[in-house]
């Protein structure tokens, strides 16, 4: 019962960032549009969430000297590095597309989880992926435009590598009674990403006259300090909260395949916030999403494989 309780916990708490996340879109595109750089609009995002939790990153600082590596990968790849390869992607390739392969990341997970970590993985979080990741297609309609090259797609593959160490490094040291605080790393990782991405935007450039007047979100304004207290306090203190959170309750690699209804939560919300319709493409690689994570996350462990004398020869994981 309590391995049960705790799942569904985890599982709420991957919804609720997928949610968050999900929405950081919506409340950014009116932003840009107001005449704020992509790239500041994302420093903006990081250091603010930065400045929000810096007391608790002051109440945790003893995790800078027991675990140094694990805060510096966190902040630079975590949270710095999502965000500078995916911006700097869609610079070159249709955002659709972008999207799409940045959200390979659950079937680079299961890879690294599999033949680096040497760990079993079932056919269902494998059965999810596929499904998530297709209907991921839908909902981006990657179709409607292929016109990118090559070094737009290796940025975009360089995100969904950073995506995979951000739910890698959020279960690393889950376990065991030196494990760090996942708050702590969470405050550490926006400080760090923070000063990484001041290096790469350069804000003294940013056009600061825009947070003080409105922006509109579909045919409405609304205040831009509104709009960025949403991305800075909902779609990333929030969603970095749950989502790490909740890869401590579930399996990285079925974390991962939830979080791919952020695409879906960004597309309604886009829906309904800022007129972009759905076309029935989209609503069908919405459901595939949704079915890919309620098939990811019935998934239960796979059971490690006993011991054998040759050890080039293992055993398969167990069928769920």
């Amino acid at each position: 019962m309590h391995v049960s309780q705790g799942r569904n916990a985890g599982l709420g708490l991957a919804l609720g960032s997928a949610f968050a996340f999900g929405g950081s879109g919506v409340a950014a595109k009116p932003l840009i549009e107001a005449g704020l750089d992509p790239l500041h609009v994302v420093w903006l995002r990081v250091a603010g969430a930065a400045l929000v939790m810096l007391p608790v990153a002051w109440r945790h600082r003893a995790l800078v000297l027991r675990r140094p590596g694990l805060l510096l990968g966190f902040g630079l790849l975590g949270v710095a590095g999502v965000q500078a390869f995916y911006f700097a992607a869609i610079s070159r390739i249709p955002v659709g597309v972008a999207i799409l392969v940045e959200f390979l990341g659950p079937a680079l997970l299961l890879g690294w989880v599999r033949f680096v970590q040497r760990k079993p993985v079932t056919r269902a979080a494998a059965v999810g992926v596929v499904l998530a990741v297709g209907g991921m297609a839908s909902v981006v309609e990657v179709w409607s435009g292929l016109a990118f090259d090559a070094l737009g797609l290796l940025l975009a593959f360089g995100a969904a590598i950073c995506q995979v160490s951000y739910f890698v490094l959020a279960d690393h040291g889950s376990e065991g009674d030196d494990a760090p605080d996942p708050v702590g790393v969470i405050a550490y990782g926006l400080l760090l990403g923070a000063i990484a991405l001041t290096v790469v935007s350069r804000p003294w450039g940013m056009a600061w006259s825009v947070l003080a007047g409105k922006a509109a979100l579909g045919d409405r304004d609304v205040p831009a300090l509104l709009l960025l207290a949403w991305v800075v306090l909902v779609a990333t203190v929030v969603a970095y909260l749950t989502g790490v959170l909740a890869v401590r309750r579930l399996s990285p690699q079925v974390a991962g395949v939830v979080a791919c209804l952020e695409a879906v939560v960004g597309t309604v919300f886009a829906w309904v916030l800022l007129g972009e319709h759905l076309a029935l493409p989209q609503i069908v690689g919405g459901v595939l999403v949704l079915a890919g994570a309620f098939v990811a996350q019935t998934a239960k462990p796979a059971r490690s494989s006993p011991a054998v004398q040759d050890p080039v020869v293992e055993p398969l994981p167990e069928p769920v």
